[in-house]
């Protein structure tokens, strides 16, 4: 098997494992943490029975396919309940994102094209110091 390897880019074969020829990565409970803590990460929450999950499916494929510098993982509601109640998932799909660890973006609804292309770009150009304080400023009120 060979690997996926824009190792600076978040598809690090020895932190996942993202085999070639697959742009998009189970997650789990066994694989998520590991997943999210390093560059880029878009979750899809979905289920096989889900109209919208269906056709938001292709979208993030593609985009998946285009932005090599991105994670791109999807959770089977179905199979994984315990990361579903986990997030709070009461709606699919769900898109959630993640930046250097840090949850900076989530929404229920499938996307079209453009605007999943837009929310990558936001993503990209977050000033994490900005994110890491806001974030860390939320972590001490909840504690």
């Amino acid at each position: 098997m060979i690997w996926i390897t824009p190792w600076c880019c978040g598809n690090d074969p020895r932190r996942h494992g993202v085999p070639s020829g697959m742009a998009t990565l189970t997650l789990t409970t066994e694989n998520h943490d590991k997943t999210v803590e390093d560059g880029i990460v878009l979750i899809d929450f979905w289920a096989g029975w889900c109209v919208p999950c269906q056709r938001f499916a292709p979208i993030f494929e593609e985009s998946s396919e285009t932005h090599e510098d991105v994670t791109f993982a999807k959770v089977d509601t179905e199979d994984q309940q315990e990361l579903a109640m986990r997030y709070g998932v009461t709606s699919i799909p769900t898109l959630v994102a993640y930046r250097e660890g840090i949850p900076v973006f989530s929404q229920a609804g499938a996307l079209p094209q453009s605007a999943l292309e837009d929310l990558i770009g936001q993503v990209k150009n977050l000033d994490m110091d900005e994110v890491r304080k806001a974030y860390a400023e939320a972590q001490e009120k909840q504690d």
